[in-house]
């Protein structure tokens, strides 16, 4: 079976197309400015030269039947014909509470990723735009929707619920959801198959570190707490994004500067975080280079950054009671070594002995880099949500053909 999986944004629309014989990747690729007519088609079929190709794509549907003929192209496609493509695979980032795993894509489904726009209006309006241009261009052919906040439905109301009147949550839906449960999902599973011991035995802290971030408590496969709230602002402090606040700060704040909603939700979302704080950068690697120079808001944006970090795997190991694996992934995790190392020499007390050789190392495959003796194992382990939305994919419409 061939699957083709699909991450549509408002302007952009990422691919991968996987031969689930062997899980291979196809082809991957990426479309840019969307609605613009300098649109930019990036196409990489794997064995072959990649593609750039700049034209008009007014809309998602033209994006997609770009891909489909990059796909099928004599030259640089990798499949002969579209009817190759058995099933394509969605990533949607908001389920609420309709989507508790992932599901097939049908009137009803499609109709409910509507009505949750509210819950995520950067987000859902464009996977929906996705699923319908794929529907325009692949009639008949079967199309699944994956969730970032699937893999948190499993936590409990006392980790869910924030302390607000509950009548918010029974009329709105206002409580904790979780996100970018895709990659929690699949590093918990590799770290568990990399140190050969049963996923249900274990206590595991993934974080997923990028510009955007999240940790999550994993007590024997299954997601006991996240970082991340009703939206993904909740947490840690990231790129652009303020995380953790004292919510008094927003009325104050609009009140002293005159500010609208929108304009405060966009200071939190994309004008706060380590760039708010260094004023040079969201970005981790310039936020390193200015620390090592000693620059001074640099520095204190990546001890900032350092602390809440750590703070936060404290936290889960007591929610967890415990911790047998520390894993971290995403760009931030996968590559910054030395963040990884302040923090974890800062986890001393949880027994945790950093290997510092094995930290330094880059690869992409999974690796541990804690001692042999280190009472907590730490992991880093390269993410691929593509691949668990592929398989997920797989296994639906598996079912549905018997």
């Amino acid at each position: 079976m061939k699957v083709l999986v699909i991450n549509a944004g408002s302007s952009s629309l990422k691919y991968q197309l996987y031969d689930m014989t062997d899980e291979s990747v196809l082809a991957k690729g990426l479309v840019e400015r969307i609605g613009m007519d300098s649109s930019i088609l990036t196409h990489k079929p794997t064995g072959k030269q990649e593609v750039t190709e700049v034209s008009e794509i007014l809309e998602h549907t033209t994006a997609i039947r770009k891909v489909l003929a990059n796909l099928t192209d004599k030259e640089h496609g990798v499949i002969a014909s579209i009817n190759e493509i058995n099933a394509v695979g969605h990533r949607v980032v908001h389920g609420g509470e309709s989507f508790k795993e992932s599901a097939l894509v049908t009137t009803e489904a499609k109709t409910e990723i509507r009505r949750l726009f509210d819950l995520a209006p950067l987000h859902n309006p464009a996977a929906l735009l996705g699923i319908l241009a794929a529907e325009s261009n692949m009639p008949g052919v079967p199309q699944t929707v994956i969730f970032d906040t699937a893999f948190h439905s499993t936590m409990p109301e006392k980790a869910y619920l924030y302390a607000i009147p509950r009548v918010l949550y029974s009329k709105y839906k206002i409580r904790r959801y979780g996100f970018h449960g895709t990659s929690h999902d699949y590093v918990s599973k590799a770290a568990a198959e990399f140190v050969g011991r049963p996923l249900e035995e274990l206590k595991i802290i993934t974080c997923h570190i990028g510009n955007g971030a999240s940790l999550t408590a994993v007590d024997g496969g299954i997601s006991v707490d996240t970082s991340m709230g009703m939206t993904p602002l909740e947490g840690l402090m990231m790129g652009t994004r303020s995380g953790d606040i004292d919510p008094a700060i927003v009325p104050y704040v609009m009140n002293k500067e005159e500010l609208t909603h929108g304009e405060v939700n966009s200071m939190l979302n994309k004008h706060s975080g380590m760039l708010a704080i260094s004023g040079i950068s969201s970005d981790m690697r310039e936020i390193i280079e200015g620390y090592e120079k000693g620059e001074p808001n640099a520095s204190l944006a990546f001890e900032m950054y350092e602390y809440r970090l750590r703070k936060y795997i404290g936290a889960y190991t007591a929610a967890l009671n415990g911790a047998d694996i520390i894993v971290f992934t995403a760009g931030v995790g996968e590559n910054a070594s030395l963040l990884r190392e302040k923090v974890l020499r800062n986890l001393s007390y949880l027994g945790i002995e950093l290997d510092e050789e094995a930290n330094k190392v880059r690869s992409g495959d999974p690796r541990r880099i804690s001692t042999a003796s280190s009472k907590v194992q730490v992991l880093v382990v390269p993410t691929n949500e593509e691949l668990v939305i592929a398989r997920d994919t797989y296994r639906i419409v598996q079912g549905i053909n018997g």
